[in-house]
């Protein structure tokens, strides 16, 4: 009778990799050490990752947060996010005699430089991503005159172009792989000429994670995303999961946020977080979840990461002042 009872083994499939990807820890690390260098306040243009722990806690050490450039009183510095911003942002900090320090990513910036490129031979670009994202506000405002959104195959009937043997695509970084080649593979039904950029535009880390619920989502009951609303990446990790055969996932800044109605009848949890998501959040749930018998930690690995990305260049720049200052040498 006590096997015919008893409790199923419940366990967590975890996610590797997950979390901060190596542009999002740049970023991260660029604000408290430009707070160290300089002091509080440090002004940040939108929301330097899209993550609600992230921005609350930075703001407790001494960031501010505003919407736009005019925000910032004159004469203070201001940095801009990960996500990157347009050409026309950086001519309004020198208009207000900002000092900047750019954040952005280096693979937004990437794609940026392509789309410069692109514009300067003329090209027609599509730009495969989501309306309203900063990403593609700032990647929009590289080339204004040159670039189409097209977010999502359902775009793609209404897109014209000047000339279809010089047409090429590029994407927001942060896309599910699967969404962005089921509206590349409608771009090339009906522009047959159409070219790609030289290397992928989703980024490493955004391939990863999705790579890593894949491989889970099969043999999960239930897959929960750490992430903000407002995060693509995570919002994507949700469909991901869905998409791979996971019965439910939902997306969660914090353990609390779990319904505990989500774990009836589940067996296997899935578990990874998005690019933006710092480790701490995860361990949270992981507790949550062992604390409601789900002890069992399997982990499921998708990739290596070993990728590093410098601190921006006026941070780098004043950095090695101050240490020199300190050390009562000069700064090479």
């Amino acid at each position: 009778m006590d096997r015919m009872t008893a409790t199923p083994a419940r366990r967590v499939l975890l996610a590797a990799p997950r979390g901060y990807c190596a542009g999002v820890d740049r970023a991260v690390i660029a604000v408290e050490k430009a707070l160290e260098q300089y002091g509080s306040p440090i002004y940040v243009r939108h929301e330097i990752v899209h993550n609600k722990y992230v921005v609350q806690t930075l703001e407790k050490k001494g960031a501010i947060f505003v919407d736009a450039t005019a925000e910032v009183p004159e004469g203070s510095i201001v940095m801009f996010s990960a996500h990157g911003v347009a050409p026309t942002v950086h001519e309004e900090a020198a208009e207000r005699g900002l000092a900047t320090i750019d954040a952005t990513c280096p693979l937004v910036t990437k794609v940026h430089k392509e789309a410069v490129r692109f514009a300067n031979e003329d090209y027609d670009i599509l730009l495969i991503g989501h309306e309203g994202h900063e990403e593609v506000i700032g990647t929009s405002g590289e080339a204004p005159d040159h670039i189409t959104l097209v977010d999502g195959p359902e775009d793609v009937a209404g897109v014209e172009v000047r000339d279809e043997s010089k047409v090429v695509w590029l994407s927001q970084t942060t896309l599910s792989v699967d969404e962005t080649m089921e509206t590349v593979d409608a771009l090339k039904q009906k522009f047959p000429l159409l070219i790609s950029p030289p290397s992928d535009d989703i980024c490493y880390a955004t391939q990863n994670r999705q790579t890593a619920v894949k491989q889970m989502g099969a043999d999960a009951d239930l897959v929960i995303v750490v992430g903000s609303k407002n995060s693509s990446n995570s919002v994507r990790l949700v469909e991901v999961a869905l998409g791979a055969g996971a019965r439910d996932a939902h997306l969660v800044d914090f353990a609390d946020e779990i319904d505990e109605a989500w774990l009836e009848g589940v067996t296997t949890v899935g578990l990874t977080s998005g690019a933006s998501v710092p480790e701490v959040l995860v361990e949270g749930v992981l507790e949550w979840l062992a604390q409601r018998g789900f002890e069992d930690v399997e982990i499921v690995k998708a990739a290596e990461e070993s990728i590093t990305f410098s601190l921006p260049k006026e941070l780098r720049r004043d950095l090695r002042a101050e240490a020199a200052r300190l050390s009562g040498g000069s700064a090479q």
